[in-house]
């Protein structure tokens, strides 16, 4: 496999910069926390670093990635094959497995506290999950974020099964009703994993769109959250 991955990278370089000589490629695998792939450019060689997830990977995919990179490095237009083929790959139920027990094992995530200065995301959890769900959604552990982020309102973590609220909400002036719905967005995902369409993710589906309407603050809950 390791003999394949520089003939590979070469034969995308001319592909991608027919006219341009080929520089020395250094291509390896590298224990990543994720399915992380890197390449740089250094003192003329090009310098490829691949997740050593991707060890035993089809040739094909190992194509798609030379020319992901390649592209991006020289920022080329990718390939809607070579990119289809990649994603496609990555969310299959065996890399996505491995993905998460390798971010366990390799990955840091400081879990920090459920109960926050004016709310208990505990407490929030199990009154949806009697009010929506029948008690029957196992309660992850929560926590809010370690600082106030505003980029992300909330994530699920499978690897680490946890529900992280970015702090930002843990403020008496914002309404119980927001971060209510915040929470129930993310069971939702609980309840509705993303699924595979083709090379496509379908994150949320329509069962999960559905009973999304079905949160009584839906319409006040997403105004406020537009106004931040």
């Amino acid at each position: 496999m390791r003999d394949l991955l520089v003939p590979i990278f070469q034969e995308s370089y001319r592909e991608l910069r027919p006219r341009a000589p080929v520089p020395e490629f250094v291509v390896e695998f590298f224990a990543f926390a994720n399915v992380n792939n890197t390449i740089r450019l250094r003192d003329g060689r090009l310098l490829v670093r691949l997740s050593d997830l991707l060890e035993g990977a089809p040739e094909s995919v190992l194509r798609a990635i030379a020319h992901i990179l390649l592209a991006k490095m020289y920022r080329k237009p990718i390939e809607r094959s070579y990119a289809s083929r990649y994603r496609k790959y990555v969310s299959s139920h065996e890399i996505a497995g491995r993905t998460d027990l390798v971010r366990q094992i390799r990955g840091r995530k400081r879990i920090e506290s459920a109960r926050g200065r004016a709310y208990d995301l505990d407490k929030i959890f199990e009154q949806l999950n009697e009010r929506f769900f029948f008690r029957l959604l196992a309660r992850p552990r929560m926590t809010w974020s370690q600082n106030h982020a505003r980029n992300s309102l909330a994530h699920y973590d499978p690897a680490h099964n946890a529900i992280v609220v970015s702090r930002v909400f843990d403020h008496p002036r914002v309404p119980r009703h927001v971060v209510e719905y915040i929470v129930y967005h993310e069971m939702l995902h609980l309840k509705h994993p993303v699924k595979l369409r083709g090379s496509r993710r379908c994150v949320h589906s329509p069962a999960f769109q559905a009973e999304e309407k079905l949160f009584p603050h839906l319409v006040e809950a997403k105004e406020f959250l537009k106004s931040l």
